[in-house]
């Protein structure tokens, strides 16, 4: 087993070092302070690994205890059945005869608990040591730099992931107090959220472009907005509005009630053949809308939706729709699902059923999404604006009601960090040394 030692100023550029050295699964077997810093000795987990499954490790029978027998708290007319010890039944059944059965050694059967056991066990340090040097890693912080501490929980208090955290206060000057730190972070936000702004959005740009997104995220109600828009700017003869959802009963329906009301053709497609005889046919229009099925973005089907919209010809771009009030980490699975050349953006809905908009906007922000509208109610057309971020950035920066069940207490923010800290791989910071102030 080859461990290796690191030495460092802070704890965070020593535990930097052994991920860059050893990968993100390196395993740490001691820390402490030296003169200048600390030192942390580490091994990788391959050669933990091979050291757990080396054939060499003796075997430790370990005691025997009683199986716990569950509380039944509902009530019986007849007594319970007899308890059966394992034990005795095992050898009960090894005592009868068995013809063409190989007996296999004791040794062998036991030595791959334990190799789980021991491997468990490493792990479990390993979690126990990360935990303990976020922990010195914040306090180390905290000393340092108390004004970069209030800036983390403030922006951890608003619903923005560790991840985005870091980036920014990693750019942020040392120098600045809590107060210029909180302005410097609202600029930084700004200036990373990209906007589509008045004159350039896909009412007056035109083209095609197919609505995409999760069930009951407001697809088409959007196209609704988006419709009524077009409509009172450049007339109904403009625009004709396509659907694919013939899966839920009565969907069509819907969005021929708006196009009915508009004055504007709807079409249903079923496949591709469908769909490029038809866009084939509407190629005068200046703006069309492609209203889609809604499906998880693990649905198997979401294959076949991509290729559907790949193939019509005319080049149809996509436009992702978040919810504002939906969770951050499955908002972030959604948009790497459907995250291709021609996503052209997105566009954020509910954004007045969400207390908090910071992880939606985290997420914009991280995969460097070009937001196009937003909505905040179901009124067609009044509910849909375009984005202006100063106000979004103001209500992110709008502090967590500290009554509320999900704000973290001053001892849980390094164990929140810790938590994340092994998610920081390449991948995840991929595209985010662009963030600026």
């Amino acid at each position: 087993m080859n461990v290796r030692k690191f030495y460092a100023s802070t704890t965070r550029e020593a535990l930097r070092q052994v991920r860059d050295a050893l990968g993100a699964d390196a395993i740490i077997l001691a820390n402490r302070q030296v003169a200048g810093g600390i030192e942390i000795m580490a091994v990788a987990d391959t050669d933990m690994t091979s050291l757990a499954g080396a054939h060499d490790i003796p075997h430790i029978p370990s005691p025997v205890k009683p199986s716990p027998v569950p509380v039944d708290f509902s009530f019986r007319s007849e007594p319970p059945p007899a308890a059966t010890n394992p034990l005795v039944s095992r050898a009960q059944k090894n005592s009868a005869p068995q013809d063409n059965v190989k007996s296999v050694p004791l040794e062998d059967t036991a030595q791959e608990p334990i190799t789980q056991d021991i491997v468990r066990e490493i792990k479990f340090l390993r979690g126990m040591l990360e935990g303990q040097l976020s922990g010195f890693a914040w306090s180390d912080l905290q000393r340092k730099e108390p004004s970069k501490i209030e800036a983390l929980r403030h922006l951890l208090s608003m619903g923005l992931s560790p991840l985005l955290s870091r980036q920014l206060l990693e750019k942020l000057p040392s120098s600045y107090d809590l107060e210029k730190s909180l302005r410097w972070l609202k600029a930084a936000l700004m200036h990373n959220l990209h906007v589509v702004k008045e004159g350039d959005d896909i009412v007056d740009r035109g083209g095609v472009y197919a609505l995409i997104g999760p069930t009951g995220v407001g697809k088409t109600t959007t196209v609704a907005k988006l419709a009524a828009r077009c409509t009172l700017k450049h007339g109904p003869s403009s625009l004709a509005l396509i659907t694919t959802d013939t899966y839920r009963i009565g969907a069509h329906e819907q969005l021929r009630i708006y196009g009915k009301i508009l004055g504007v053709p709807v079409y249903v497609i079923k496949d591709e053949a469908d769909l490029q005889l038809t866009l084939a046919d509407l190629q005068s229009k200046h703006l069309i809308l492609v209203d889609t099925v809604g499906m998880s973005q693990r649905d198997r089907r979401l294959s076949e939706q991509v290729a559907l919209l790949s193939g019509g010809g005319r080049s149809i771009k996509r436009l992702l729709l978040l919810s504002a009030n939906g969770q951050g980490s499955t908002l972030d699975d959604v948009v790497r699902s459907h995250q291709t050349e021609d996503l052209d953006g997105c566009i954020l809905t509910k954004i007045d059923e969400a207390i908090s908009i910071g992880p939606v906007l985290d997420v914009v922000i991280r995969h460097k999404l070009r937001l196009h509208y937003v909505a905040n109610g179901q009124r067609v057309p009044e509910d849909l604006h375009l984005p202006n971020p100063a106000y979004l950035v103001d209500r992110v920066l709008k502090p967590a009601s500290e009554t509320s069940p999900f704000t973290l207490r001053e001892a849980e923010y390094p164990l929140a960090m810790a938590a994340v800290e092994s998610a920081d791989t390449t991948e995840n910071k991929r595209g985010m040394d662009s963030i600026r102030g």
